[in-house]
């Protein structure tokens, strides 16, 4: 079973309700599990909450984006904010927030002092050739970058 007759199956059973365009997996998907394009129609799903989480946590992804799909074509309130997305939302299970993903983070990156020995942690990388130790005025050298837990 393709993903698009998955999402046709779901939307029949858990909201009885016809779903009529495409769903596809979209791997640049880091921190959500779906997107719904207003515009055209169409689903897309990161395939790594399928591979990390199961076909339970992934059909209450898709039962989210699925409130989004109705409620859109419904002309009723689709958006996160609104009381009748919340609403269906909880009427089927869906899930209010994207699952935890592995490697979603972004790296942190560690710096080193030559002189002190001063240790900088930072989410975005440094220029070591503009800044030096805030303590002792030394060069800095990059040491790692490593994900964060």
């Amino acid at each position: 079973m393709n993903l698009t007759e998955y999402v046709k199956q779901v939307s029949l059973e858990d909201f009885g309700w016809e779903f009529k365009h495409n769903a596809d997996w979209n791997k640049r998907l880091r921190t959500t599990g779906g997107r719904f394009f207003p515009k055209d129609g169409h689903l897309d799903f990161n395939p790594k909450v399928y591979d990390e989480h199961g076909i339970a946590v992934f059909r209450k992804v898709v039962r989210h984006e699925l409130c989004h799909y109705h409620l859109y074509y419904q002309k009723r309130g689709y958006q996160h904010k609104d009381k009748d997305f919340k609403e269906l939302l909880l009427a089927v299970d869906g899930l209010r927030y994207a699952p935890k993903l592995k490697n979603s983070q972004k790296p942190i990156h560690i710096y080193r002092c030559c002189f002190c020995g001063q240790i900088y942690q930072r989410k975005r990388q440094i220029a070591v050739k503009h800044y030096c130790c805030g303590q002792c005025g030394g060069k800095l050298i990059k040491m790692k970058s490593q994900n964060q837990p």
